[in-house]
């Protein structure tokens, strides 16, 4: 670890003193969030917790900009509701540091995640870990900075995004696009819920669904038709030719002790197909996720996967699919003067170093990583509650968070 961040002892108090009485103001803001159900899919609710977004960080003498990507960058199962993304910004100069999040949750379980409970330090619904309450931790930061009159030598951008959950397109995808992503960018945190590590790189991904098609027929005139079943176990048969090649790579990278080294195609997280059991299945249908480490080729692993599915249909077979969800791998080097700066204000705040890891999904720090930026994913919260029926984060760790984003802003731009 390098050196410690000059005049940080002094400016971590500041903050903290700032910060240590506002753990029911973050609460209330929240739970205004989870309140919003911006369920994605298919993309519910956006332009109201946008709304209510845009109020806080004006209130906050943020300078706001709003950006509305058109519906054709939709994916075919997302709503025709407006996506909203935001960029507010503090401080001035060019050099930026982005604090990149997205407001957008996976589906609930029930209506009741939506109606936010607290309970002691524990806030407790659907998106509060993942990840509006690293949202609120970043605005947190910034209002912290502002506040005790810290002067930056450059700025912070809080970008705010729709769609992450289902791969970005109308959200941080269309503003790379855009070129209003990552500019004059010397780095960029993410507030994932880590489960107190650091992630600094992430598999790519190609999702994919494929779809065999046959003729129907009553069971009784069987010949008749033509099995989409039987032809779907030759097509999953190739494919685990690849599955079992594939899978014997290991990335370098560390991960956590209770995944896998080793590159992933997993087969049929979805299946289904056929309309009785009486009758020949005209059609089948399941689902492929690639998982690609980073020291593999992107592009080679896409082609490999959609060559077998060519020559599957060369030799007879009748197929399609679609692209669910494609992204590439991103790595950054723990060393970085960001990854640095970060591991240093953690360790300042919470008392302990923190390990750098891979995460095990997709992460947005690939579209700034794409563009040459350090970045990396740290924030309050439990992957292992993500996503759950029981989603709930520590405020007490929103608000330590808040000071780790604050201090590493401090870190990198008061040079």
């Amino acid at each position: 670890m390098g050196p410690a961040i000059r005049g940080s002892s002094d400016i971590t108090e500041r903050l903290r003193a700032w910060l240590e009485p506002r753990e029911d103001e973050m609460a209330m803001l929240l739970a205004e969030l989870v309140r919003v159900p911006t369920e994605n899919p298919p993309g519910r609710n956006y332009r109201v917790c946008a709304d209510l977004l845009e109020k806080k960080l004006c209130q906050a003498g943020l300078t706001c900009e709003r950006h509305v990507s058109p519906a054709s960058f939709a994916s075919a199962d997302a709503s025709d509701e407006t996506a909203v993304s935001l960029t507010a910004s503090f401080g001035s100069e060019t050099r930026t540091l982005y604090f990149h999040g997205h407001y957008d949750v996976v589906p609930a379980q029930s209506a009741e995640q939506f109606r936010p409970v607290r309970k002691e330090h524990f806030l407790f619904g659907r998106g509060c870990c993942d990840m509006k309450g690293g949202i609120v931790a970043m605005l947190f930061a910034v209002r912290a900075l502002k506040e005790c009159a810290v002067a930056l030598n450059g700025k912070i951008v809080l970008t705010l995004v729709p769609d992450e959950e289902t791969g970005g397109a109308r959200g941080a995808a269309w503003l790379a696009r855009q070129g209003k992503l990552g500019s004059h960018g010397i780095g960029m945190l993410l507030p994932e819920p880590t489960s107190g590590v650091v992630w600094n790189a992430n598999r790519g991904a190609i999702s994919l669904r494929i779809k065999v098609l046959g003729k129907s027929a009553h069971v009784g005139l069987q010949h008749r038709g033509e099995n989409a079943f039987e032809q779907m176990l030759r097509v999953v048969e190739r494919l685990q030719e690849l599955k079992r090649e594939v899978e014997q790579r290991k990335t370098g990278y560390a991960i956590g002790a209770e995944q896998s080294s080793n590159s992933i195609l997993m087969l049929g997280g979805e299946s289904g197909g056929g309309t009785n059991f009486n009758v020949v299945p005209g059609q089948c249908w399941f689902t492929v996720d690639r998982r690609i480490n980073p020291e593999e080729d992107f592009d080679s692993e896409k082609d490999r996967l959609i060559s077998v599915l060519e020559d599957c249909r060369r030799g007879g077979i009748r197929l399609e699919w679609e692209t669910l969800q494609e992204g590439r791998a991103a790595a950054c080097p723990e060393n970085e003067r960001l990854g640095r700066a970060l591991a240093q204000s953690v360790q300042a705040i919470s008392g302990e170093a923190p390990r750098f890891e891979m995460c095990p999904g997709l992460l947005e720090i690939r579209f700034y990583s794409a563009m040459g930026i350090p970045a990396y994913a740290y924030g309050p919260g439990l992957l292992s509650v993500a996503h759950g029926p029981n989603e709930y984060v520590d405020l007490r760790n929103v608000r330590e968070c808040a000071a780790i984003y604050a201090l590493t802003a401090f870190g990198m731009l008061t040079a």
